[in-house]
Parts: structure tokens; sequence; C-alpha cells
């Protein structure tokens, strides 16, 4: 293994924070692909950083089995700033740094980040895999997310990656300045994985990443081992139509009486939204469909209009 700063950042007081790309070569004289891994947009979303741990456990143990035939680069905390402080946005300038990708330049050190990151996947990826965490409110089973128009390129890969559900998303302006949408926009397929909730790390979500990840890798050719990849779990695809999002009807606490990842039938009580001051139960919180309960809140405060939970619709025959 190789590391690289790709970018100093002299911080006020103290050593510069850097952003570091950690590259196991191929050890064949024709490689067949490289293969990133990015994590860290966001300063609270560590599940990530986990996952390029083990990664990085299991490529050092292949690398010395000599069953690199690509190379894999790992980028594991690419906004050092944010993830000091363990928070979403860059410090200082409170910018979310996943949406100055694309944009005209500016002299911001953000966007300086954000343009030196992506101009180095550019130079040294054929396939990026960006993974990101849920926000503080709501668990997210792991999925990826397709921006409509990619999933020609992406679905096939998306399958291979150990995920419970991949997500077609209809396009929309604000993914326009994202990573993700930049690189495939330049031809480089890059599937974004997002799972858990952030400033947590949900260890058995995050083993199941790793196990789809290590098996992209053998089956676009960058792995060569002995043993067969692990079996991977095929992936429920859901079209912008099979999603359906439950809010919640007035302010309140949210009780959940579920979980995510599980089956839920029509009518089936997911939760209460209750008025701890006066007692009351402001509103029993239903099912108003059958199918797979991939997203659930898990902060309890909720004001009206709040996300509490989303279902992929079940499939009809």
């Amino acid at each position: 293994m190789q590391s690289q700063s790709i970018l100093s950042i002299q911080t006020p007081v103290g050593p510069p924070a850097e952003i570091i790309r950690h590259t196991y070569s191929s050890q064949t004289t024709k490689p067949t692909k490289r293969i990133s891994l990015v994590a860290g947009l966001h300063g609270d979303e560590l599940e990530g950083l986990f996952i390029c741990h083990r990664l990085m456990q299991i490529l050092e143990n292949l690398e010395e089995q000599n069953s690199l035939k690509g190379e894999v680069n790992i980028y594991p905390a690419v906004n050092p700033q944010a993830l000091e402080t363990g928070t979403r946005l860059w410090p200082f300038f409170s910018v979310d740094i996943n949406r100055t990708f694309g944009r005209s330049s500016t002299a911001s050190l953000p966007s300086e980040a954000s343009r030196t990151l992506i101009e180095d996947l550019k130079s040294h990826s054929d396939l990026v895999v960006d993974v990101h965490s849920s926000n503080l409110h709501l668990m997210e089973l792991p999925q990826i997310r397709i921006i409509k128009g990619f999933e020609k390129k992406l679905l096939p890969l998306s399958k291979l990656c150990n995920v419970n559900l991949v997500w077609i998303h209809p396009h929309a302006e604000i993914f326009e300045s994202t990573l993700g949408f930049n690189l495939n926009q330049s031809n480089i397929p890059t599937l974004v994985i997002e799972t858990g909730i952030c400033l947590r790390i949900n260890k058995p979500h995050c083993e199941n990443i790793v196990v789809g990840i290590l098996n992209l890798l053998q089956n676009s050719g960058v792995l060569d081992t002995a043993e067969p990849p692990e079996k991977v779990s095929e992936p429920r695809v859901v079209q912008p139509d099979d999603v359906v999002m439950i809010q919640a009807g007035s302010a309140g606490l949210f009780i959940k009486q579920a979980e995510a990842g599980q089956m839920v039938s029509d009518g089936e009580k997911i939760g209460d939204l209750i008025a701890p001051v006066t007692g009351k139960v402001l509103e029993e919180i239903h099912a108003p469909c059958s199918g797979l309960l991939f997203t659930l809140r898990e902060h309890p405060l909720a004001s009206k209009g709040a996300p509490l939970a989303r279902i992929a619709k079940e499939e009809t025959a």
C-alpha cells in the first residue's frame, strides 16, 4: 500500500488537515480496473470510515497473497475538519462539501477541496463507490441510490454490492452539485451507498457492505482469490412510484413500534405520535400499504410534516 496526501489544509493552530489516498496497486503487468472508495464527505457519517478500515485490513492480506489484479484507491476521510468535529458541514464555512461539485470556481477552501478531490478521482478511477450515512433523524437500510438516467450503467453494478435496496431517484437540480452526479456525468460509474444513521456505526450493516464491495472487486476483475466470494443478497429494485413516505400529521414525539428492515402489512401499526405534555396520543401511525420498511425515524422529536418512515411497496405478480 502507498499513501499520498492529495491536499494539505493549514489549520489555525496545530498540524495541517490532510486528505489522504491509500493505493493498493495491481500486482500484474496489465492491470484490470481501478476502483476507488470515498467516505467522510460529511463529518457526521462514520460508517464509511469503518467500512474503509475493514477493507484496508482485508486488502493488506490479499496484497500479501498477490491477489490484486487491478488497483484499489481508498479515500477514507475526505472532509477531515468536519470529521474531527463530528459535524455534517465544513466547520467555519458551514458548507456542505457535497453541494460544491460541478459549480463555477470560487476561492473558498471547501471548493478547492472538492475540485482537488474530483480531479484526483477522475485520474485514478474507472469506478467509484461513495459511502454515506443517513442524517440524525432517520435510520436507513443499506441501499444504493441511482439518479434516473444512470440506471442502465449502474444497476448491474449495484446488484453486486449486497445492499437491501436499489432506489431509482427522479432527477432533481439538487443532485447536480454532488460528487456522484458529476462523476457519472464524466462517464466514471459511481455508486452512492446510503446506510444506517449518522454518528453511529451499525456493524452488521457495515460488514454486509464490505462483503458487497469485495464481491464488486472480484466481479470487476480487480481481485483474483483462491476462495470464491461470499454469496450476496439480491437487492429489491425500487422505482420512484414504488416508494411511500409517511409524514407526521402534527408535532410531537414519535414512539416507534417497528424496525427498519421489517416487512409490514397494510394497516399495520408502526408507532404513535404523542404529546408528552398533555399525555395524549395525537396520532397512531399505520402503514398505508404492504411492503419493506426501509426508512424509520429514530429521532423522536417530530415537527408537522416530518418524515417518519418510507416503505417500498410490496411487489405485485
